[in-house]
């Protein structure tokens, strides 16, 4: 045989036992699906999974991303997991979610990963308790947060400034502001107030933190007390700035969470309701173009005025669930604790203004740059307040959502709902 002949044989022999060493090594990896919503930013998620897999050329992680809303994600992991599907290995829940998927069994109790009992407080030391305690449940760790959150008052500081008007205190004064600055603009794309009545999640949070700040408790003594008159001024709010003061639309009625975000962000409104994450949006840290960049200032939300009660927050946030039909537990659950781990938190702060879960990047010089607010705000997202903790939350939140929507949208009293909310949770809610 002549060389020339011999030399291409062993060059494709060499050729093939690459195809085969890279074929096999392919098929050793294992693969692991994560679910989760869009307007979690999968642009920012690929990269840190990305760097999870160089760190571990063992595992492929895949991304399946769901609805826009915490409900639709929540329909289809039901779906999902109703029927034991094993091909999700891991999802982001809503913080309201771990007692309902923990009842149901879908979630893998997660305190044997984290080397038990003792290693477990050790682990979680680190974090803020709201998020833990919300993903624990009988004394045992059945998720891992992700993000905390919680709502505050965005508003142009510029239009602010323009008619000599301090940041408000009370939801008197953003009334107020708003007229005066939506009169003076003469614009009519812009609106006074956003908020999101459509019946999402959303709108359960548009109720409760004015029903909290009016002195408003759901249950009191073991009884639902939503019926009263701090849930009238509560529903009252958002009917008399539609109806009344005309400083928001009737649009709110189908206006969801980040679609509050979009407004905003393109310059139609002056003041607006929503979460953490909006802020990076609308500093330049989007898809969508902004037009508000070094215009919007963050508050706490208001008090009435006359009340002697505490403004309130509802505690928001994302957990990392490990679905307890997976095949690969051990990668995933090493997945997931790189996930909530501090570089991972600080670099979804630092780029999409995701709150952290971890208490030392509250101290952060890069996430504090980012995200100067922290500094005042800290105070406001320790105190914010869980929505209830039950099973039955799915139907406390469709009681309270579609009730609270009914009466944006004008086809309910503030009476009528108010009976029909109190008559829901009576059933539902002990």
């Amino acid at each position: 045989m002549k060389a020339k002949n011999i030399a291409t044989l062993a060059a494709f022999g060499l050729a093939a036992g690459a195809l085969v060493l890279s074929a096999a090594t392919a098929q050793s990896k294992t693969t692991i699906t994560v679910f989760f919503g869009s307007t979690f930013r999968p642009d920012l998620m690929r990269p840190i999974f990305d760097r999870f897999e160089k760190a571990n050329p063992d595992i492929e992680v895949k991304q399946e991303l769901g609805g826009a809303t915490s409900e639709l994600q929540n329909q289809y992991l039901t779906t999902v997991l109703s029927a034991k599907d094993s091909s999700l290995d891991a999802f982001l829940i809503d913080v309201i979610r771990p007692a309902q998927f923990q009842s149901q069994g879908w979630l893998e109790p997660l305190d044997k990963y984290l080397g038990g009992s003792a290693k477990t407080q050790e682990f979680l030391s680190g974090y803020l308790p709201g998020p833990i305690n919300a993903d624990k449940i009988n004394s045992q760790i059945w998720a891992l947060p992700a993000s905390t959150d919680t709502q505050f008052l965005y508003y142009r500081k510029d239009l602010l400034a323009k008619y000599n008007l301090k940041v408000p205190k009370t939801w008197e004064e953003v009334i107020s502001q708003a007229q005066t600055v939506t009169k003076g603009e003469n614009n009519p794309q812009l609106q006074g107030l956003n908020f999101q009545g459509a019946p999402i999640e959303g709108a359960v949070c548009t109720f409760l933190q004015p029903f909290w700040a009016a002195g408003g408790e759901l249950l009191q003594n073991g009884k639902v007390n939503v019926n009263t008159e701090a849930g009238r001024k509560a529903l009252n709010l958002w009917v008399g700035a539609i109806n009344t003061s005309k400083v928001s639309p009737l649009s709110m009625a189908e206006t969801r969470t980040d679609d509050s975000r979009k407004i905003m962000q393109a310059g139609n409104a002056v003041f607006g309701l929503n979460w953490s994450y909006a802020w990076a949006h609308f500093q330049g840290n989007s898809p969508d173009p902004t037009k508000v960049k070094g215009l919007i200032g963050v508050a706490k939300l208001p008090n009435f005025a006359g009340i002697n009660a505490s403004s309130a927050n509802c505690q928001g946030g994302w957990q990392w669930g490990l679905s307890s039909f997976s095949k690969n537990k051990e990668a995933t659950f090493k997945l997931l604790k790189f996930m909530s781990s501090s570089d991972a938190q600080a670099e979804l702060s630092i780029k999409g203004g995701f709150l952290p879960v971890r208490k030392a990047l509250y101290n952060n010089s890069a996430v504090l740059k980012a995200n100067p607010h922290y500094t005042q705000l800290y105070p406001v997202i320790l105190r914010a307040k869980p929505r209830p903790v039950t099973a039955n939350y799915p139907k406390v939140s469709e009681i309270i959502r579609t009730n609270v929507n009914a009466v944006v949208s004008g086809a309910k009293t503030t009476d009528q709902a108010l009976k029909d909310m109190q008559a829901g949770l009576e059933g539902v809610l002990k």
